[in-house]
């Protein structure tokens, strides 16, 4: 008995573990080699657009993006990329995109042009479909 419960604990140790590891892979890198990735893997790109100080940014990387079926919907179809829009490439990219409102989520093709885009938070149904319109807009 004592041994069955000993099992059971460390069996949910690790689910817990692993559920909450789940979310979407943002990749690293500049948004050049994003689009190379993407052409390479012939897949639309997902780019979160926040900052630091954005409330919805960070309830939307908290809340949404680690549920199961968002990271495995994005990690399946898209190449994802967070960008902070205040520092860095960010900032230029905040200019040729017109993002002044956060979150602005971007869905873009392999070329850099927009899919379609959402501002504002989404839960994970709404983000799933939005993505879905923009993948059926890449055809």
């Amino acid at each position: 008995m004592k041994r069955f419960l000993i099992t059971i604990v460390f069996a949910s140790i690790c689910f817990i573990s692993y559920s909450q590891d789940q979310n979407i892979d943002f990749k690293d890198g500049s948004f050049e080699e994003i689009m190379a990735l993407a052409k390479q893997e012939n897949k639309p790109i997902f780019m979160d657009c926040y900052t630091v100080w954005c409330g919805p940014c960070k309830q939307l990387a908290k809340n949404v993006f680690p549920q199961p079926e968002v990271s495995a919907f994005f990690n399946e179809n898209f190449i994802s990329i967070k960008m902070d829009m205040e520092k860095g490439e960010g900032i230029e990219l905040a200019q040729y995109y017109n993002v002044n409102a956060y979150p602005t989520l971007l869905f873009l093709d392999s070329e850099g042009n927009v899919l379609k885009n959402h501002t504002g938070s989404l839960d994970a149904k709404n983000l799933i479909e939005t993505g879905r319109d923009a993948i059926r807009l890449k055809k």
